[in-house]
């Protein structure tokens, strides 16, 4: 099979401009989209930035065209005209011959234009319709509208849901060709479809291989020959196989194995398949991928407590530590390879080990799950059905089933992939949005998830688990999120302490708000706004009353914040306090509850959202508490029966045994009273230790604090009698000296006093990394060397009196600074004077 790519000499012809009258073809790139042509091209300003959102709006609402010549000289049979993504309503002309339509962005496409081609150009256009304007009308036709959680018209087109706006992303409804398109030219046959699926039995390697052929009319009947070949561990299998058929089913099976395990268990070890299709000696077509031999299925034992929901890998159960996934970019093919790499190695270095692919978004490319194979992620992927009632009728239903297969064919080689789900909240939806009067007896996605999907899955991929839907409980006879069974959304309006209330068997979604970081956040606005409230600032939170609620947290456990800045920080260590507070409780309930899945990991656009990492990649301060709680090993002090208890976490395969020093101490570093246990937690467990009454009962519960200790590594776990709010601690008690190097700053902080969360926001000096991101704590007499490390040459700026008083901020500080009004100096910042900044590299130390 030859393959001619189709990347360039695209024109996009632009028409009905708001502010030109006309305009001339531009040069587009494809994979791309209009908004990306445009913007390149500068016909409109970054809708990501400022309130340009808001002026590309007619975008979405317009007709496109794209066009490039076409011509090829060839001999062989056949030749395709082939789509990896049109988004999403397109018409494709070759010449004066319409050779196709879609109305999927879901799917691939794969025209015959063996006629219609040669070595003389003839035009190629792809014209794009407006999903938008589709949608409301199909929406108009069958009114009364099927509800959604957006109050718009995602539903009646099978296009990435989140384009048309989200309560964490902006409304960019794109159009384009946003996957490769290519010419394939072919002789006698080739390969259609191709699905490896592999499990691990005692040992023992399967592959289950299911092949399907097109030929043309003169391959039609002849016989071929198939190579396969299977090298695992080093060691070959190769089988030859004479086929007179179009459908090909082989199971080859592979003694001891490399055998894949998520990270955190062991090595995500991946063997090679190789399918090759011969005529004679002329290789007419191949595949090849790497694949993965495990075992999964979700252990559903009744028990006292309802149902379990455990993911089951290799025989091992699991307590899920995952992260859910949002497109990385709402402009999906500016998203390199490179950016997914980065972005799911930040995962992983955040103790991640499942990404659920949410149902609003897309199914991610090849690359994507090639990478979250080789890093061990598991994947809980998501049929794309989110918020929403959607039609059953034909043509979407068609539709849905095409996407379906499609895709079961395209994703059937990745081990990292361990469940399929159905939908996102839609039996939600229906049973808590009022959604039943407004639907009365229409369809509305039921059959979807509890007849097509599970039946698809069982017929072309068999060996992995299927849930009808996040949350679901398993039944129509229960309530979908009831907590007793199946997955959950831990969502509520509640203070985040309601968390240790709760014990659900697996929660899929949860989360708490935090703001992008202050440079990624700045840089969107284009200056530092007024206040929380100014318009360019709320424009960027997209959760209705979303800052209200960070603004009554803030106040409930901090007495409020002086300024933005000290807001900024407050709503950061708020969004760690809380999500921090849910994972520890329901690591500590294992292995009745097993899996926390934070909502989200990603974002698409600077804002105020529940996201990790920032749409910068910069790591919010959350990044580092996730990094913390999800570590495969943790301490926590937590309320049990009206009492503190030690929770020691071993989520490693081995036991743990260390002693733990509980100290209760006065603000100035006094050891008021102290004690050692021995703890042992077998592996994969947890224990509930008891603490002495006298270690946590305060004189002075103001100004005194517990403090555990692990004694191998260091890791240490708090404990306090009151909220930060009445908690009398003592400012400016964190000296900050820094020391300038070459290619960075290193800055020595020294706690006098007990220091509570300290936040170094590198972005703020100009640095692109720094070893200590996210807040800590010190103890009296604690000293901490960061370093901050700037981009190439560029000197950063330093927290003294001409640079940002805020690089270097604490707790201690910023409650001091509510309280005194928005005049207050960082205290602790304060500390650093030009006389104690070297000026040279390493010798300067």
């Amino acid at each position: 099979m030859d393959t001619v790519p189709l990347r360039d000499h695209w024109l996009l012809e632009v028409g009905k401009h708001p502010r030109r009258n006309e305009v001339a073809p531009v040069p587009a790139v494809v994979p791309g989209s209009v908004h990306q042509d445009l913007l390149a091209n500068g016909l409109i300003d970054d809708p990501l930035l400022g309130l340009h959102e808001i002026d590309a709006l007619w975008v979405g609402r317009r007709s496109w065209r794209y066009r490039r010549p076409l011509a090829l000289t060839t001999d062989a049979e056949r030749v395709d005209l082939v789509f990896d993504g049109l988004d999403t309503l397109a018409t494709i002309t070759v010449g004066d011959t319409v050779v196709g339509r879609t109305r999927n962005m879901h799917r691939r496409y794969r025209f015959d234009v063996t006629d219609l081609i040669g070595p003389d150009d003839r035009e190629l256009t792809v014209d794009f319709a407006s999903a938008q304007e589709f949608s409301d009308a199909a929406a108009r036709e069958l009114a009364p509208a099927l509800p959604n959680a957006t109050g718009t018209t995602f539903q009646y087109v099978r296009k990435m849901a989140c384009s048309y706006g989200w309560d964490w992303g902006p409304v960019l409804a794109t159009a384009g060709i946003w996957r490769e398109p290519r010419l394939e030219a072919w002789s006698t046959a080739r390969i259609a479809g191709f699905r490896p699926q592999t499990t691990l039995t005692h040992g023992v390697g399967v592959v289950e291989l299911a092949v399907e052929l097109e030929r043309t009319s003169t391959g039609a009947g002849r016989p071929l020959d198939a190579e396969i070949t299977v090298t695992s561990d080093g060691r070959r299998t190769t089988r030859t196989l004479r086929i007179d058929v179009d459908e090909l089913r082989e199971t080859i099976r592979i003694d001891e194995p490399a055998v894949w395990w998520p990270h955190g268990y062991g090595e995500p070890r991946l063997s090679e398949l190789t399918f090759r299709l011969w005529e004679g000696d002329r290789l007419l077509d191949e595949r090849h991928h790497r694949i993965g031999f495990r075992s999964v299925r979700i252990d559903e034992t009744e028990d006292d407590h309802g149902r379990a929901f455990t993911l089951v890998v290799n025989d091992v159960p699991l307590f899920a530590r995952g992260v859910n996934w949002i497109p990385d970019d709402l402009l999906l093919a500016r998203v390199t390879p490179e950016q997914l790499d980065e972005r799911l190695g930040q995962a992983r270095a955040a103790n991640v080990d499942l990404v659920r692919v949410w149902g609003g978004g897309v199914f991610e490319d090849r690359h994507f799950y090639e990478r979250c194979d080789e890093l061990g992620l598991l994947v809980w992927q998501d049929f794309l059905f989110a918020c929403a009632a959607y039609p059953e009728e034909d043509p979407l239903a068609g539709e849905v089933e095409a996407e379906v297969r499609d895709n079961l064919d395209r994703l059937s080689p990745h081990p990292s992939i361990v469940v399929w789900n159905g939908n996102n909240e839609n039996f939600l939806g229906h049973e808590n949005w009022n959604w039943k009067p407004l639907i009365g007896d229409r369809t509305w996605g039921r059959g979807y998830y509890l007849d097509l999907l599970p039946r698809l899955v069982a017929e072309l991929d068999p060996f992995r688990p299927y849930t009808a839907g996040s949350p679901w409980s398993g039944s129509e006879e229960r309530h979908p999120n009831d907590p007793r069974y199946g997955s959950v959304h831990a969502w509520t309006k509640d203070d985040y302490l309601a968390y240790r209330n709760t014990a659900p068997r697996y929660v899929s979604e949860f989360g708490n708000q935090g703001p992008a970081t202050w440079t990624t956040l700045v840089d969107a606005i284009g200056g530092v706004p007024a206040s929380p409230e100014a318009p360019e600032f709320t424009h960027r939170q997209r959760m209705v009353n979303g800052n209200a609620l960070i603004g009554e947290s803030i106040e409930r456990h901090f007495g409020g914040a002086a300024d933005l800045a000290s807001w900024h920080f407050l709503a950061s260590l708020n969004q760690c306090r809380a999500n921090q507070t849910a994972i520890d409780h329901w690591r500590s309930r294992w292995p009745d509850t097993a899996g926390a899945v934070l909502w989200q990991l990603n974002d698409c656009w600077p804002a105020v959202s529940w996201s990790v990492i920032d749409s910068a990649g910069r790591p919010k301060p959350m990044y580092t508490a996730l990094q913390q709680s999800f570590a495969p090993r943790t301490i926590s002090v937590q309320p049990r029966d009206g009492r503190p208890v030690l929770v020691v976490a071993n989520q490693t395969l081995e036991p743990w045994s260390d002693e733990f020093v509980v100290r209760r101490m006065s603000l100035s570093g006094t050891a008021l009273d102290r004690h050692t246990l021995p703890v042992t937690v077998e592996a994969n467990s947890v224990a509930i230790v008891d603490l002495p009454a006298r270690l946590t009962s305060w004189t002075h519960p103001k100004r005194e604090f517990a403090v555990v200790e692990a004694a191998s590594s260091g890791q240490r776990a708090w404990w306090y009698g009151v909220e930060d709010r009445d908690f009398e601690l003592i400012p400016g008690a964190l000296d900050v000296a820094v020391t300038r190097f070459d290619d960075h700053d290193e800055y020595r902080l020294t706690a006098t006093s007990l220091v509570k969360d300290v936040l170094i926001q590198p972005d703020r000096a100009g640095a692109v990394s720094c070893d200590a991101e996210g807040f800590f704590t010190m103890l009296p007499g604690d000293v901490k060397v960061v370093r901050l490390f700037a981009s190439g040459s560029a000197a950063l700026r330093l927290p003294d009196a001409d640079g940002d008083p805020w690089v270097v901020a604490n707790l201690n500080d910023v409650l001091a600074r509510s309280r005194s009004g928005p005049g207050a100096q960082v205290a602790g910042v304060a500390a650093v004077r030009p006389d104690e900044i070297a000026t040279s590299g390493p010798a300067a130390s």
